[in-house]
């Protein structure tokens, strides 16, 4: 194939030109993101049963639900949570691979199949169903500057026109909001009520029959008695509009007692439709709203939507009302990927300055330069049409492959002019000689490149997202280099290149002392290689204590699933005790203002009261603190941020405060803490199960290994039970039905029915008055109509009891269970830390199961593919070895090498504190192929003197003399090419640092011993051979 383009360089032009052009046409049509979709889709239900404690919405709600969709096709787990706000929520996670919008439509059916078992106020108020994500692009906030808009009044703004704008961006998901529209609130007054002798009952009857929408129809319509002329619409009043209206509904007119209006025992009001939240932005009431992606939408086109929409909403807003975005996780996802960029091209100018610094003529150092673009280029077409993106994984297998897919043609380049100076040919008779050396050696080493990334295409899970961007990426660029190096760089060296009379490297200047002292270098290097061959013996006993500590290193090394990053901001739970009222913890909340708001690295801060990762209620609380730009930030971090917001909070006695960073990857957790369900798996019971929790973090707490050590969830709280004498009530005429109704109205709330307000139907919402709902003897003194049209009091067949009872329950996989977080102590890994978590679940007397969840999840299957990986890597390049070779004993002299390579990695990764995480894996995988690919040019080169009679010492001599200088220069334009990795500094260098070290620290060792080792690997296994075959009678080749 070669000669052909040597004597066509156009043709060769041609086809690079095409490929060019396919990859600048792919560019502006791949999509740019942080990371692809590696999150397994996520769908998410939500209902509310008003009134409704945790266990009843569990009972007769959640159960029938987790029964219902636990078959589910694809299904991985699912979990649940019921808290006493009278809100539940289910999250179903799936497999990666299921189509999240299938899934919904398979819910949606599910649901539609229990629905008519679900008690009236859920089915009334409906259930929910869309897909979710645990991590929110952007929060998004709405203010009044001026103070003049009530945070109710912002809240129903951005209800109105904000938030179904933003859903119909491309690419959003659900849109949570964290405050409420109105809604016309009935405030009863209880006893006036009574004084009137009637019910509530009677006022929720009253409106249902009064605000009603009516069709009067036509004046004249068709079908027509004859002669008539004209038609006529008819209106009428029915569905009220205003609290006026409203308190002007009938509750009772006779001639004898009178008329009754709603406005005589209620309060009417434009209200909010619940008062969970409320919001805080520096200091300032505000509104906000969480925004997640929809399952493999674009974080970074989708923030750019969502900009966009909210600039064109903005010329409509009141004048002293505007809108802020306090976080977004885009902008740090954008700068990733501009980080990778700059790197990729530093690598590219410092690769190209090791080849000058070989090659020492322009017109050498020319060729490289041309085809590795070419390659690049190829490489974004074939990425668009495989559906990839530009992320963080593929444009690292870009930074990698920069020094790969120069090789190729460096050694062409190379070997052209080690030919044209040995034999004064000129370059295009040079050319055809130098291919045919070179030609074997160039297909191994892509066939080995390729393969050892292939097997990564095959894991599963998220994983296996992340190895199948990395890896195809890389592949297809080899591919590339192996083609341009066989075509295009062919017909270059024919054309572009001078002839030689002789070897002239530049005897004068820097060249010239830099060619002397390499020339010095290979003889010291071949006669030290001369050396240790003679020595076989002693060299593979080194070998194998090598190995060895390879192995021992490894488990030495912290593993991780991802590095954590500075990702510009930090989330704040806040947890006070059961019994605080939201005053409470406004006090602490504002004590946090105060201090984040005054360190010089802080930009803005949100506060959300009613909501923590914990829970709902109003001893909880929520944050997020933004730090300035990178540069702005005098040398600061988000990691010391949190540190000294919790050294700031350490004599805190109000209640458990913690900041955690964001998860690294979307979707995979709501932090970059472990993530954990314990779970009952014995059924041994609420009761029981609430010992085991204490005892587990009893003994968590107590651990070196862990820290910040919490559940995600409320704990118990005082509350009372009612016990409703059944027979008793029966006996006074009174039906069960309407003491449930009374009760459920009063105290919890009843949503009767919608009316119109500006365009908008919102709900009318009855409940007791505030004043009357504070005491326990409120409750009591609630009055129900009997079946005789007497007057029963509550308090006649109700007795109160105090107990202990769940703000929350929470399920797992159907079984109960709490979810956990949990961080390694200072000097620990978050593997280290997950055996710590399993080593403490399984020394607990009663059974409790470990569910990891998010990123620990993936974490743990990443841990058991990894090995299975690397090994298939290396069976493959085996076997790709044997069937170029026709041997199955030359390969072994490749093989050998790899834990040579593998040890640099270990070792540089243990020196610098990094972890070994998923870059680092992929880093070794890289390293597997490079360390191959050295020994395949030595093992190439001495096949082919022992073919021309050489024996097989000297064989092994010449080739370690003659590609000493390919492969030092390949291997040094590669490592230069890892360096700014391992030098990276500022946003998104933890990750860059992570691959980089492992890589830069393999490819060193791997290059030493290769030279060294691989010369002694080929003799020692050529003379194994001789010895054996006679022995075993046949021939292996």
């Amino acid at each position: 194939m070669s000669y052909f383009f040597i004597s066509r360089p156009v043709f060769a032009w041609v086809i690079a030109i095409l490929i060019s052009i396919a990859g600048v046409i792919a560019i502006p049509k791949l999509a740019v993101e942080r990371f692809p979709s590696v999150a397994p889709p996520s769908i998410g239900l939500y209902l509310s049963y008003p009134g409704a404690s945790p266990q009843t919405i569990n009972d007769s709600v959640v159960t029938l639900i987790e029964r219902e969709i636990s078959g589910i096709n694809g299904l991985l787990y699912f979990s649940s949570s019921s808290d006493a706000s009278g809100s539940a929520s289910i999250t179903v996670t799936f497999e990666n691979g299921t189509d999240p919008e299938m899934a919904q439509v398979e819910i949606q059916n599910k649901i539609r199949a229990i629905e008519p078992r679900l008690p009236l106020a859920v089915r009334q108020i409906g259930i929910t169903v869309e897909t979710t994500s645990s991590n929110n692009l952007m929060y998004l906030g709405l203010i009044s500057p001026s103070g003049e808009y009530s945070e109710q009044q912002l809240s129903d703004y951005m209800v109105r026109n904000i938030v179904e704008e933003i859903k119909r961006v491309p690419g959003v998901g659900r849109v949570q909001m964290y405050g409420a529209e109105f809604a016309m609130r009935i405030w009863v007054d209880p006893v006036a009520l009574t004084g009137y002798n009637l019910t509530m009952e009677d006022v929720t009857s009253a409106i249902a029959e009064q605000n009603v929408q009516i069709s009067p129809g036509k004046v004249g319509d068709s079908p027509t008695s004859g002669g008539q002329m004209t038609v006529h619409s008819l209106t009428a009043q029915g569905q009220l509009e205003t609290p006026e209206q409203f308190r002007a509904i009938v509750l009772r007119s006779n001639i004898d007692a009178g008329m009754v209006q709603l406005g005589d025992v209620a309060k009417v009001e434009l209200g909010a439709q619940n008062y969970l939240f409320s919001n805080r932005e520096n200091g300032q009431q505000s509104t906000s709203a969480a925004i997640q992606l929809s399952p493999g939408a674009n974080a970074i086109a989708t923030s750019q939507g969502i900009r966009d929409r909210l600039a064109e909403l903005k010329l409509a807003m009141p004048s002293n009302m505007d809108y802020s975005i306090t976080s977004d996780a885009a902008i740090f996802a954008k700068i990733s990927i501009q980080k990778v960029v700059v790197t990729l091209l530093e690598a590219m100018v410092l690769v190209f300055l090791v080849m000058y610094l070989f090659l020492q003529k322009i017109r050498y150092t020319l060729i490289p330069a041309i085809v590795a673009p070419i390659a690049l280029l190829g490489t974004f077409a074939v990425m668009w049409l495989m559906g990839f993106s530009i992320n963080v994984f593929t444009m690292f297998g870009m930074v990698l492959a920069i020094g790969i897919i120069v090789d190729d043609a460096i050694v062409v380049v190379e070997n052209v002019e080690r030919v044209m100076a040995e034999t004064g040919l000129p370059p295009k008779a040079a050319t055809e000689q130098a291919m045919k050396s070179i030609y074997s050696a160039v297909i191994g080493i892509t066939a080995v490149l390729s393969a050892v990334f292939i097997p990564m295409a095959f894991a599963s899970g998220s994983v296996g997202t992340i190895f199948q961007q990395f890896s195809l990426a890389m592949a297809v660029s080899i591919l590339f280099s192996a083609f341009l190096a066989l075509t295009l760089t062919p017909a270059l060296c024919a054309t572009l290149l001078k002839p030689l009379t002789e070897h002239d490297h530049k005897s004068g200047g820097f060249f010239g002392w830099f060619n002397r002292n390499f020339h010095n270098f290979t003889q010291k290097v071949t006669a030290g290689v001369a050396h240790l061959v003679k020595r076989t013996g002693r060299v593979m006993a080194l070998y194998i204590v090598l190995v060895v500590a390879c192995i021992y290193s490894f488990t030495l090394v912290p593993s991780t699933f991802l590095p954590e990053e500075d990702q510009g901001y930090y989330m704040t739970s806040i947890q006070l005790p059961p019994d605080a009222t939201v005053e409470r913890t406004m006090d602490v909340v504002s004590k946090i203002e105060a201090f984040t708001l005054g360190r010089e690295a802080i930009d803005a801060s949100m506060s959300v009261l009613g909501f923590s990762f914990s829970g709902t209620g109003p001893g909880s609380a929520f944050g997020i603190t933004t730090l300035k730009d990178w540069q702005l930030r005098g040398g600061s971090s988000t990691q010391q941020e949190v540190a000294a917001l919790s050294d700031y909070l350490s004599d805190l006695t109000e209640g458990e405060v913690f900041s955690v960073l964001p998860a690294a990857i979307d979707g995979l957790g709501n932090s970059s803490n472990l993530s954990f369900q314990l779970q009952d798996s014995g059924n041994a019971g609420y009761e029981r199960f609430q010992l085991i929790q204490k005892e587990f973090l009893e003994q968590a707490y107590a651990s070196e290994k862990l820290s910040s050590v919490f559940y995600e969830a409320l704990p118990e709280t005082s509350g009372i039970h009612l016990n409703i004498d059944r027979a008793k009530a029966r006996a006074l005429g009174v039906p069960f039905n309407a003491i449930s109704d009374t009760i459920s109205t009063a105290m919890g709330s009843n949503y009767v029915n919608d009316f119109p307000n500006n365009g908008r139907l919102q709900q009318v919402i009855v409940q007791v008055q505030a004043e009357s709902r504070m005491q326990l003897e409120d409750i009591l003194q609630l009055a129900i109509r009997n079946e005789q049209g007497g007057t029963v009091y509550l308090s006649e067949f109700v007795t109160p009891v105090w107990q202990m009872a769940p703000q929350q329950l929470t399920r797992f996989n159907g079984l109960l269970a709490v979810a956990v977080s949990a961080s390694p102590a200072p000097g620990y890994s978050t593997g280290e830390a997950m055996q710590e978590v399993e080593r403490i679940a399984a020394s607990l007397p009663t059974a409790a199961g470990i569910e990891w969840t998010g990123l620990s999840l993936q974490e743990k299957q990443a841990e058991s593919q990894t090995v299975w990986l690397l090994l298939f890597s290396m069976l493959v390049i085996f076997l790709v070895l044997a069937a170029l070779y026709e041997s199955w004993s030359i390969p072994l002299a490749v093989i050998l090498v790899v834990p040579l390579g593998i040890i640099g990695a270990v070792g540089f990764v243990l020196l610098n504190g990094v972890a070994n995480d998923v870059f680092f894996k992929v880093g070794l995988v890289t390293i597997i192929g490079l360390s191959a690919k050295n020994a395949i040019l030595i093992v190439e080169f001495a096949k082919q003197a022992q073919a021309e009679g050489i024996c097989l010492v000297d064989s092994v001599l010449q080739a370690t003399k003659q590609r000493l200088r390919p492969i030092l220069m390949t291997s040094l334009a590669f490592s230069c090419g890892i360096i700014p990795l391992y030098l990276a500094t500022g946003p998104s260098s933890e990750i860059q640092n992570s691959i980089g070290t492992g890589v830069l620290g393999g490819m060193f060792t791997g290059t030493v011993f290769a030279v060294l080792f691989v010369p002694v690997f080929f003799v020692f296994i050529c003379q194994l051979l001789e010895r054996v075959r006679p022995k075993l009678g046949v021939t292996l080749n």
